[in-house]
Protein backbone atom coordinates (compact mmCIF):
# COMPACT_ATOMS: atom_id res chain seq x y z
CA UNK A 1 0.00 0.00 0.00
CA UNK A 2 1.22 3.46 -0.78
CA UNK A 3 1.52 6.29 1.92
CA UNK A 4 -1.34 7.87 2.81
CA UNK A 5 -0.18 11.43 2.73
CA UNK A 6 -3.43 13.51 2.74
CA UNK A 7 -5.98 11.17 4.81
CA UNK A 8 -4.79 10.41 8.10
CA UNK A 9 -7.41 7.21 8.73
CA UNK A 10 -9.50 5.67 6.63
CA UNK A 11 -12.46 3.09 7.82
CA UNK A 12 -11.39 -0.40 7.53
CA UNK A 13 -12.87 -2.85 5.07
CA UNK A 14 -13.23 -5.69 7.41
CA UNK A 15 -16.91 -4.95 8.42
CA UNK A 16 -15.28 -3.92 11.93
CA UNK A 17 -15.87 -0.19 11.65
CA UNK A 18 -12.70 0.45 13.56
CA UNK A 19 -10.52 3.05 12.11
CA UNK A 20 -6.99 1.99 10.63
CA UNK A 21 -4.56 4.78 11.08
CA UNK A 22 -2.39 5.16 7.75
CA UNK A 23 0.69 7.57 8.83
CA UNK A 24 3.70 8.09 7.19
CA UNK A 25 5.83 4.80 8.11
CA UNK A 26 2.23 2.61 7.39
CA UNK A 27 3.13 -0.71 6.01
CA UNK A 28 -0.08 -2.64 5.85
CA UNK A 29 2.50 -6.06 6.18
CA UNK A 30 2.90 -5.34 9.21
CA UNK A 31 0.07 -3.72 10.67
CA UNK A 32 -2.11 -7.05 10.45
CA UNK A 33 -4.67 -4.92 7.97
CA UNK A 34 -3.40 -6.02 4.66
CA UNK A 35 -6.73 -6.15 3.00
CA UNK A 36 -7.74 -3.93 0.20
CA UNK A 37 -11.02 -2.77 -2.03
CA UNK A 38 -9.43 -1.84 -4.83
CA UNK A 39 -11.97 0.45 -6.13
CA UNK A 40 -13.75 -2.21 -8.79
CA UNK A 41 -15.34 -4.46 -5.87
CA UNK A 42 -11.92 -6.88 -6.22
CA UNK A 43 -10.95 -7.68 -2.40
CA UNK A 44 -7.63 -8.61 -1.78
CA UNK A 45 -4.52 -8.58 0.37
CA UNK A 46 -0.66 -8.27 1.06
CA UNK A 47 0.10 -11.99 1.68
CA UNK A 48 -2.75 -13.50 0.02
CA UNK A 49 -2.38 -16.92 -1.97
CA UNK A 50 -4.36 -18.27 -5.35
CA UNK A 51 -4.12 -20.12 -8.63
CA UNK A 52 -3.69 -17.89 -11.68
CA UNK A 53 -3.47 -18.94 -15.03
CA UNK A 54 -0.81 -16.55 -17.34
CA UNK A 55 -1.83 -15.42 -20.59
CA UNK A 56 0.45 -12.99 -21.86
CA UNK A 57 3.92 -11.43 -21.08
CA UNK A 58 3.80 -7.85 -20.54
CA UNK A 59 6.82 -5.53 -22.21
CA UNK A 60 8.95 -6.06 -19.40
CA UNK A 61 8.95 -10.20 -19.58
CA UNK A 62 6.27 -10.09 -16.34
CA UNK A 63 3.45 -12.72 -16.56
CA UNK A 64 0.03 -11.31 -17.01
CA UNK A 65 -3.33 -13.21 -15.45
CA UNK A 66 -6.41 -12.27 -13.92
CA UNK A 67 -7.88 -12.32 -10.48
CA UNK A 68 -11.40 -11.53 -10.65
CA UNK A 69 -11.25 -9.49 -13.23
CA UNK A 70 -7.75 -7.33 -11.93
CA UNK A 71 -4.82 -7.47 -13.29
CA UNK A 72 -1.71 -9.56 -11.86
CA UNK A 73 1.61 -8.89 -12.81
CA UNK A 74 4.26 -11.96 -11.61
CA UNK A 75 7.50 -12.07 -12.98
CA UNK A 76 9.03 -15.48 -13.39
CA UNK A 77 6.47 -17.46 -15.57
CA UNK A 78 4.99 -17.90 -18.99
CA UNK A 79 2.31 -18.19 -21.19
CA UNK A 80 -0.39 -20.70 -21.08
CA UNK A 81 1.45 -21.40 -17.34
CA UNK A 82 -0.70 -22.19 -14.31
CA UNK A 83 0.68 -20.86 -11.03
CA UNK A 84 -0.14 -20.35 -7.11
CA UNK A 85 1.14 -16.70 -6.50
CA UNK A 86 1.67 -14.55 -3.38
CA UNK A 87 0.28 -10.72 -3.16
CA UNK A 88 2.85 -8.57 -2.56
CA UNK A 89 1.73 -5.46 -3.64
CA UNK A 90 -2.11 -4.23 -4.37
CA UNK A 91 -2.91 -1.07 -6.13
CA UNK A 92 -6.16 0.67 -7.66
CA UNK A 93 -5.05 -1.00 -11.33
CA UNK A 94 -2.96 -4.13 -10.61
CA UNK A 95 -1.80 -6.31 -7.99
CA UNK A 96 1.69 -7.40 -8.44
CA UNK A 97 2.67 -11.04 -6.73
CA UNK A 98 5.64 -13.57 -6.66
CA UNK A 99 5.42 -17.38 -7.36
CA UNK A 100 4.86 -19.78 -5.23
CA UNK A 101 4.97 -22.61 -7.26
CA UNK A 102 4.11 -23.28 -10.81
CA UNK A 103 1.70 -26.44 -11.25
CA UNK A 104 1.42 -26.73 -14.66
CA UNK A 105 4.32 -25.64 -17.19
CA UNK A 106 4.91 -24.65 -20.31
CA UNK A 107 6.80 -26.16 -23.33
CA UNK A 108 8.85 -23.04 -23.54
CA UNK A 109 9.60 -23.19 -19.98
CA UNK A 110 14.12 -24.18 -19.87
CA UNK A 111 16.25 -24.02 -17.01
CA UNK A 112 18.26 -20.76 -16.82
CA UNK A 113 21.93 -21.27 -17.18
CA UNK A 114 22.64 -18.09 -14.92
CA UNK A 115 22.60 -19.43 -11.23
CA UNK A 116 20.95 -15.85 -9.88
CA UNK A 117 18.76 -15.16 -12.84
CA UNK A 118 15.25 -15.74 -10.91
CA UNK A 119 16.62 -12.74 -8.13
CA UNK A 120 18.56 -10.05 -10.15
CA UNK A 121 18.06 -8.17 -13.10
CA UNK A 122 19.40 -8.88 -16.65
CA UNK A 123 17.94 -12.13 -17.13
CA UNK A 124 13.88 -11.45 -17.04
CA UNK A 125 13.39 -14.37 -19.92
CA UNK A 126 16.28 -16.88 -19.25
CA UNK A 127 13.96 -19.49 -18.30
CA UNK A 128 12.05 -18.95 -21.65
CA UNK A 129 13.74 -21.05 -24.74
CA UNK A 130 15.55 -18.91 -27.09
CA UNK A 131 12.69 -19.73 -30.41
CA UNK A 132 10.17 -18.68 -27.46
CA UNK A 133 11.81 -14.95 -26.91
CA UNK A 134 12.13 -14.39 -29.95
CA UNK A 135 8.53 -14.33 -30.61
CA UNK A 136 7.35 -12.25 -27.42
CA UNK A 137 10.33 -9.64 -28.79
CA UNK A 138 7.67 -9.42 -31.89
CA UNK A 139 4.91 -9.37 -29.84
CA UNK A 140 5.90 -6.53 -27.32
CA UNK A 141 6.09 -4.57 -30.27
CA UNK A 142 2.58 -5.56 -31.47
CA UNK A 143 1.37 -5.11 -28.20
CA UNK A 144 2.63 -1.41 -28.03
CA UNK A 145 1.39 -0.60 -31.74
CA UNK A 146 -2.40 -1.74 -30.34
CA UNK A 147 -2.37 0.61 -27.73
CA UNK A 148 -0.96 3.63 -28.99
CA UNK A 149 -2.77 2.63 -32.78
CA UNK A 150 -0.75 5.37 -34.89
CA UNK A 151 -2.36 5.91 -38.44
CA UNK A 152 -2.31 2.47 -40.59
CA UNK A 153 -0.81 0.02 -37.62
CA UNK A 154 -2.66 -3.00 -38.32
CA UNK A 155 -1.30 -3.47 -41.72
CA UNK A 156 2.29 -2.56 -40.91
CA UNK A 157 4.51 -4.86 -42.04
CA UNK A 158 6.38 -6.36 -38.64
CA UNK A 159 8.97 -8.91 -39.19
CA UNK A 160 10.08 -12.29 -37.54
CA UNK A 161 12.92 -11.05 -34.86
CA UNK A 162 16.56 -11.88 -36.10
CA UNK A 163 18.82 -13.38 -33.19
CA UNK A 164 21.96 -14.82 -32.40
CA UNK A 165 23.10 -18.09 -33.18
CA UNK A 166 24.71 -17.86 -29.46
CA UNK A 167 22.72 -15.69 -27.66
CA UNK A 168 24.69 -15.74 -24.56
CA UNK A 169 28.07 -13.53 -23.74
CA UNK A 170 27.55 -10.65 -25.76
CA UNK A 171 27.76 -7.89 -23.37
CA UNK A 172 31.12 -6.07 -24.02
CA UNK A 173 30.76 -4.43 -20.79
CA UNK A 174 30.33 -4.67 -17.11
CA UNK A 175 29.46 -2.22 -14.83
CA UNK A 176 29.20 -3.77 -11.40
CA UNK A 177 28.89 -2.10 -7.57
CA UNK A 178 31.25 -3.31 -5.25
CA UNK A 179 30.31 -3.67 -1.48
CA UNK A 180 32.14 -5.53 1.86
CA UNK A 181 29.43 -7.37 2.94
CA UNK A 182 30.73 -8.59 6.33
CA UNK A 183 33.75 -9.98 5.65
CA UNK A 184 33.28 -10.88 2.20
CA UNK A 185 33.52 -8.52 -1.08
CA UNK A 186 30.52 -8.64 -3.57
CA UNK A 187 30.81 -7.09 -7.18
CA UNK A 188 27.67 -8.15 -9.01
CA UNK A 189 24.25 -7.13 -9.24
CA UNK A 190 21.07 -6.34 -7.10
CA UNK A 191 17.99 -8.60 -6.17
CA UNK A 192 15.03 -6.79 -8.18
CA UNK A 193 13.36 -4.62 -5.85
CA UNK A 194 15.68 -4.53 -3.35
CA UNK A 195 19.28 -2.60 -2.97
CA UNK A 196 20.63 -5.87 -1.87
CA UNK A 197 23.79 -6.94 -3.66
CA UNK A 198 24.22 -10.40 -5.08
CA UNK A 199 27.71 -11.57 -5.32
CA UNK A 200 28.41 -12.92 -9.05
CA UNK A 201 30.86 -15.17 -9.81
CA UNK A 202 29.75 -15.84 -13.14
CA UNK A 203 27.17 -14.04 -16.10
CA UNK A 204 26.81 -15.79 -18.86
CA UNK A 205 25.20 -12.83 -20.72
CA UNK A 206 28.69 -11.29 -20.61
CA UNK A 207 32.34 -11.79 -22.25
CA UNK A 208 34.21 -14.52 -21.07
CA UNK A 209 37.16 -11.38 -20.84
CA UNK A 210 35.09 -8.91 -18.70
CA UNK A 211 34.23 -11.58 -16.06
CA UNK A 212 37.19 -12.45 -15.97
CA UNK A 213 38.72 -8.62 -15.14
CA UNK A 214 36.23 -8.16 -12.68
CA UNK A 215 36.77 -11.17 -10.38
CA UNK A 216 40.48 -10.85 -10.69
CA UNK A 217 40.07 -7.13 -9.93
CA UNK A 218 38.13 -8.40 -7.11
CA UNK A 219 40.28 -10.18 -5.56
CA UNK A 220 43.48 -7.03 -5.67
CA UNK A 221 41.16 -5.17 -3.89
CA UNK A 222 40.56 -7.16 -1.62
CA UNK A 223 44.40 -8.54 -0.97
CA UNK A 224 45.41 -5.09 -1.19
CA UNK A 225 42.79 -3.64 1.72
CA UNK A 226 41.68 -0.82 -1.33
CA UNK A 227 39.17 1.43 0.52
CA UNK A 228 35.62 -0.11 -0.36
CA UNK A 229 32.27 2.41 -0.15
CA UNK A 230 30.41 2.02 2.83
CA UNK A 231 26.84 3.68 1.33
CA UNK A 232 25.60 3.53 4.84
CA UNK A 233 27.83 5.70 6.34
CA UNK A 234 29.12 7.20 3.25
CA UNK A 235 32.60 6.57 3.49
CA UNK A 236 35.30 4.64 1.48
CA UNK A 237 36.69 4.58 -2.24
CA UNK A 238 36.29 2.39 -4.38
CA UNK A 239 31.98 2.36 -5.38
CA UNK A 240 31.62 0.93 -8.91
CA UNK A 241 33.69 -1.45 -11.39
CA UNK A 242 33.62 -1.03 -15.11
CA UNK A 243 35.32 -3.15 -17.15
CA UNK A 244 34.40 -2.80 -21.37
CA UNK A 245 36.50 -5.32 -23.68
CA UNK A 246 37.44 -4.47 -27.85
CA UNK A 247 35.41 -7.03 -29.71
CA UNK A 248 37.96 -5.90 -32.48
CA UNK A 249 41.36 -6.31 -30.95
CA UNK A 250 40.45 -7.79 -26.92
CA UNK A 251 41.86 -5.01 -25.15
CA UNK A 252 40.24 -4.00 -22.03
CA UNK A 253 39.58 -0.66 -20.28
CA UNK A 254 38.90 -0.45 -16.71
CA UNK A 255 37.84 2.46 -14.40
CA UNK A 256 37.12 2.50 -10.79
CA UNK A 257 34.37 4.64 -9.79
CA UNK A 258 34.77 6.38 -6.66
CA UNK A 259 33.56 8.65 -3.99
CA UNK A 260 36.80 10.23 -2.97
CA UNK A 261 38.57 12.51 -5.26
CA UNK A 262 42.00 10.57 -4.29
CA UNK A 263 42.86 6.96 -4.35
CA UNK A 264 44.52 5.82 -1.74
CA UNK A 265 46.63 2.66 -3.14
CA UNK A 266 46.21 3.30 -6.93
CA UNK A 267 49.83 2.45 -7.19
CA UNK A 268 49.50 -0.96 -6.03
CA UNK A 269 46.79 -1.93 -7.05
CA UNK A 270 47.56 -1.03 -10.95
CA UNK A 271 50.81 -2.54 -10.58
CA UNK A 272 49.15 -5.75 -9.25
CA UNK A 273 46.62 -5.72 -12.61
CA UNK A 274 49.45 -4.79 -14.98
CA UNK A 275 50.84 -8.17 -13.73
CA UNK A 276 47.66 -10.63 -13.25
CA UNK A 277 45.81 -9.26 -16.45
CA UNK A 278 47.77 -8.03 -19.12
CA UNK A 279 44.94 -7.17 -21.33
CA UNK A 280 44.01 -4.66 -19.78
CA UNK A 281 45.50 -1.56 -21.36
CA UNK A 282 44.07 1.77 -20.12
CA UNK A 283 42.50 2.30 -15.97
CA UNK A 284 41.01 5.08 -15.10
CA UNK A 285 39.06 6.80 -12.08
CA UNK A 286 35.47 8.59 -12.43
CA UNK A 287 35.26 10.32 -9.53
CA UNK A 288 31.08 10.62 -8.66
CA UNK A 289 30.84 10.94 -4.71
CA UNK A 290 27.49 10.55 -2.10
CA UNK A 291 24.90 8.43 -2.35
CA UNK A 292 23.43 8.78 -6.12
CA UNK A 293 21.45 6.61 -8.30
CA UNK A 294 23.84 8.06 -10.88
CA UNK A 295 27.03 5.40 -11.78
CA UNK A 296 29.06 8.04 -13.39
CA UNK A 297 30.26 11.38 -11.87
CA UNK A 298 31.33 14.16 -14.32
CA UNK A 299 35.31 14.32 -13.70
CA UNK A 300 37.08 11.10 -15.42
CA UNK A 301 41.02 11.09 -14.41
CA UNK A 302 43.34 8.61 -16.06
CA UNK A 303 45.74 6.75 -13.85
CA UNK A 304 47.36 4.38 -16.48
CA UNK A 305 47.76 3.25 -19.99
CA UNK A 306 45.73 4.09 -23.08
CA UNK A 307 43.25 7.17 -23.57
CA UNK A 308 41.18 4.60 -25.99
CA UNK A 309 40.42 1.06 -26.72
CA UNK A 310 39.72 0.97 -30.65
CA UNK A 311 36.99 -1.20 -32.65
CA UNK A 312 35.71 -1.51 -35.75
CA UNK A 313 31.99 -1.51 -36.69
CA UNK A 314 31.63 -1.93 -40.24
CA UNK A 315 34.75 -1.50 -41.73
CA UNK A 316 35.25 1.73 -39.79
CA UNK A 317 37.62 2.04 -36.51
CA UNK A 318 36.22 4.09 -33.69
CA UNK A 319 38.00 5.20 -29.96
CA UNK A 320 36.26 4.64 -27.14
CA UNK A 321 37.15 6.73 -23.96
CA UNK A 322 35.67 5.08 -20.89
CA UNK A 323 32.07 7.20 -20.58
CA UNK A 324 31.64 7.10 -24.89
CA UNK A 325 28.40 5.45 -25.49
CA UNK A 326 28.87 2.12 -27.72
CA UNK A 327 26.16 -0.54 -28.07
CA UNK A 328 27.09 -3.25 -26.07
CA UNK A 329 26.56 -6.35 -28.31
CA UNK A 330 28.93 -6.31 -30.99
CA UNK A 331 27.52 -9.01 -33.24
CA UNK A 332 23.88 -7.34 -33.25
CA UNK A 333 24.82 -3.97 -33.48
CA UNK A 334 26.63 -5.04 -37.12
CA UNK A 335 23.26 -6.25 -37.41
CA UNK A 336 21.17 -2.78 -37.14
CA UNK A 337 23.50 -0.33 -38.98
CA UNK A 338 23.41 -3.26 -42.15
CA UNK A 339 19.60 -3.00 -41.67
CA UNK A 340 19.66 0.83 -41.31
CA UNK A 341 21.98 0.93 -44.11
CA UNK A 342 19.53 -1.09 -46.20
CA UNK A 343 16.25 0.65 -45.16
CA UNK A 344 17.75 3.97 -46.31
CA UNK A 345 19.34 3.26 -49.32
CA UNK A 346 21.38 5.87 -49.90
CA UNK A 347 22.95 7.44 -52.83
CA UNK A 348 25.81 9.74 -53.11
CA UNK A 349 23.33 13.03 -54.04
CA UNK A 350 21.86 12.74 -50.53
CA UNK A 351 22.15 14.85 -47.97
CA UNK A 352 22.04 12.58 -44.20
CA UNK A 353 21.18 13.71 -40.97
CA UNK A 354 22.38 11.50 -38.05
CA UNK A 355 20.61 12.44 -35.40
CA UNK A 356 21.72 11.32 -31.25
CA UNK A 357 25.03 10.54 -32.83
CA UNK A 358 26.95 9.86 -29.60
CA UNK A 359 30.49 9.21 -31.08
CA UNK A 360 29.38 9.18 -34.45
CA UNK A 361 29.39 5.32 -34.91
CA UNK A 362 25.96 5.43 -37.10
CA UNK A 363 26.92 8.24 -39.35
CA UNK A 364 30.16 7.43 -39.98
CA UNK A 365 29.33 4.29 -40.89
CA UNK A 366 27.45 4.86 -43.40
CA UNK A 367 29.13 7.92 -44.68
CA UNK A 368 30.64 7.13 -48.02
CA UNK A 369 27.09 5.90 -49.34
CA UNK A 370 26.13 9.30 -48.56
CA UNK A 371 26.99 12.41 -50.44
CA UNK A 372 27.76 14.66 -47.14
CA UNK A 373 26.10 13.71 -43.52
CA UNK A 374 25.52 16.28 -40.39
CA UNK A 375 25.24 14.83 -36.61
CA UNK A 376 23.83 16.13 -33.66
CA UNK A 377 24.19 15.93 -30.07
CA UNK A 378 24.10 18.18 -26.91
CA UNK A 379 27.24 16.22 -25.46
CA UNK A 380 30.21 18.45 -26.41
CA UNK A 381 32.98 15.52 -25.57
CA UNK A 382 30.72 13.04 -27.63
CA UNK A 383 31.09 15.50 -30.57
CA UNK A 384 34.50 15.98 -30.21
CA UNK A 385 34.93 11.88 -30.22
CA UNK A 386 32.65 12.19 -33.31
CA UNK A 387 34.76 14.59 -35.39
CA UNK A 388 37.66 12.65 -33.99
CA UNK A 389 36.36 9.44 -35.30
CA UNK A 390 35.50 10.67 -38.82
CA UNK A 391 39.36 12.12 -39.09
CA UNK A 392 40.31 9.07 -37.43
CA UNK A 393 38.90 7.06 -40.93
CA UNK A 394 39.36 9.60 -43.02
CA UNK A 395 35.90 11.00 -43.75
CA UNK A 396 35.77 14.10 -45.40
CA UNK A 397 31.72 14.32 -45.71
CA UNK A 398 30.81 14.17 -42.48
CA UNK A 399 31.19 16.73 -39.37
CA UNK A 400 29.24 17.05 -36.21
CA UNK A 401 27.82 20.12 -34.24
CA UNK A 402 26.39 20.42 -30.84
CA UNK A 403 23.37 21.19 -30.59
CA UNK A 404 19.10 20.92 -30.46
CA UNK A 405 16.88 20.05 -33.58
CA UNK A 406 15.22 23.22 -33.44
CA UNK A 407 18.55 25.08 -33.35
CA UNK A 408 20.77 23.16 -36.11
CA UNK A 409 17.99 22.20 -38.63
CA UNK A 410 16.60 26.01 -38.84
CA UNK A 411 20.69 26.69 -39.03
CA UNK A 412 21.16 24.44 -41.69
CA UNK A 413 18.42 25.63 -44.33
CA UNK A 414 19.49 28.76 -43.42
CA UNK A 415 22.92 27.82 -45.52
CA UNK A 416 20.87 26.30 -47.62
CA UNK A 417 21.75 22.07 -46.89
CA UNK A 418 18.62 20.65 -46.54
CA UNK A 419 18.04 16.98 -45.30
CA UNK A 420 17.58 14.14 -47.97
CA UNK A 421 17.00 11.23 -45.78
CA UNK A 422 17.57 11.08 -41.50
CA UNK A 423 18.61 8.18 -39.33
CA UNK A 424 17.88 8.81 -35.50
CA UNK A 425 18.67 6.25 -32.55
CA UNK A 426 16.94 7.86 -29.61
CA UNK A 427 17.40 6.41 -25.88
CA UNK A 428 15.04 4.78 -24.28
CA UNK A 429 12.43 7.70 -23.67
CA UNK A 430 12.23 8.33 -27.49
CA UNK A 431 12.66 10.81 -29.53
CA UNK A 432 12.45 14.52 -28.05
CA UNK A 433 8.70 16.58 -28.90
CA UNK A 434 11.24 19.31 -30.56
CA UNK A 435 12.97 17.02 -32.93
CA UNK A 436 9.63 15.40 -34.18
CA UNK A 437 8.27 18.67 -34.61
CA UNK A 438 11.59 19.64 -36.89
CA UNK A 439 10.91 16.17 -38.58
CA UNK A 440 7.24 17.22 -39.41
CA UNK A 441 8.28 20.57 -40.56
CA UNK A 442 11.37 19.27 -42.53
CA UNK A 443 10.30 16.08 -43.76
CA UNK A 444 13.24 14.27 -45.43
CA UNK A 445 12.44 12.26 -48.34
CA UNK A 446 14.28 8.91 -46.72
CA UNK A 447 13.74 8.05 -43.01
CA UNK A 448 14.71 5.33 -40.56
CA UNK A 449 13.95 5.39 -37.08
CA UNK A 450 16.24 2.74 -34.47
CA UNK A 451 14.33 2.22 -31.32
CA UNK A 452 15.05 0.29 -28.16
CA UNK A 453 11.70 0.65 -26.78
CA UNK A 454 8.48 -0.10 -28.47
CA UNK A 455 6.38 1.86 -26.35
CA UNK A 456 8.00 4.95 -26.98
CA UNK A 457 8.51 3.93 -30.83
CA UNK A 458 4.68 3.75 -31.05
CA UNK A 459 4.05 6.76 -29.26
CA UNK A 460 6.03 8.48 -31.84
CA UNK A 461 4.60 6.93 -34.78
CA UNK A 462 1.16 8.75 -33.44
CA UNK A 463 3.15 11.44 -34.67
CA UNK A 464 5.00 10.78 -37.66
CA UNK A 465 3.02 8.40 -39.17
CA UNK A 466 0.71 11.71 -39.80
CA UNK A 467 4.01 12.75 -42.89
CA UNK A 468 5.40 9.21 -43.26
CA UNK A 469 4.35 5.84 -43.90
CA UNK A 470 5.49 2.94 -42.16
CA UNK A 471 7.28 0.34 -44.79
CA UNK A 472 8.47 -2.40 -42.09
CA UNK A 473 9.90 -2.71 -38.83
CA UNK A 474 12.54 -4.86 -37.85
CA UNK A 475 13.12 -6.06 -35.03
CA UNK A 476 16.33 -7.51 -33.74
CA UNK A 477 17.48 -9.17 -30.40
CA UNK A 478 20.12 -6.98 -28.73
CA UNK A 479 19.93 -8.24 -25.60
CA UNK A 480 19.23 -12.11 -25.52
CA UNK A 481 17.64 -13.53 -22.18
CA UNK A 482 16.09 -9.81 -21.44
CA UNK A 483 12.65 -8.59 -22.45
CA UNK A 484 14.81 -5.15 -23.83
CA UNK A 485 13.84 -4.42 -27.48
CA UNK A 486 15.50 -3.58 -30.58
CA UNK A 487 14.00 -2.46 -33.69
CA UNK A 488 14.94 -0.73 -37.12
CA UNK A 489 11.66 1.53 -38.88
CA UNK A 490 11.45 2.25 -42.42
CA UNK A 491 9.66 5.15 -43.40
CA UNK A 492 9.18 6.91 -46.53
CA UNK A 493 7.13 10.13 -46.94
CA UNK A 494 3.69 10.71 -47.39
CA UNK A 495 2.96 11.12 -51.36
CA UNK A 496 0.27 14.23 -51.01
Amino acid sequence: MTEQKKRPYQKSNNGSGKKTYYGKNFDPRKSGDTRRNTGDGVNVRIGQNFPLTIKRLGINGEGIGYFKRKIVFVPGVLPNEVAVVKVTEVEPKYIAAKVLKIREKSADRVKPLDEFADNVGGFELEHMNYSAQLRFKKDVLVQSLEKFQPKGWSDYDIRETIGMENPYGYRNKAQFPIRKIGNELSVGMYKRGSHELVDLPVVRTQTPATMKVMRTVRELLDKLSVSIYNEDKNRGTVKTIVARVSHTTGEVQLTFVTNTDGFPGDTALIEAINKALPEVTGIFQNYNPGRTSLIWGEETLKLWGKDYIEETILGKIFQLSPRAFMQLNHTQMSVVYNQALSALDLTHADKLVDAYAGVGTIGLSLADKAGEVRGMEIIPEAVDDANHNAALNHINNAKYEVGTAEKLFPKWQAQGWVADALVVDPPRTGLDTALRREILRTQPEKFVYISCNASTLARDLVDLSKAYQVDYIQSIDMFPQTARWEGVVKLTKRQK
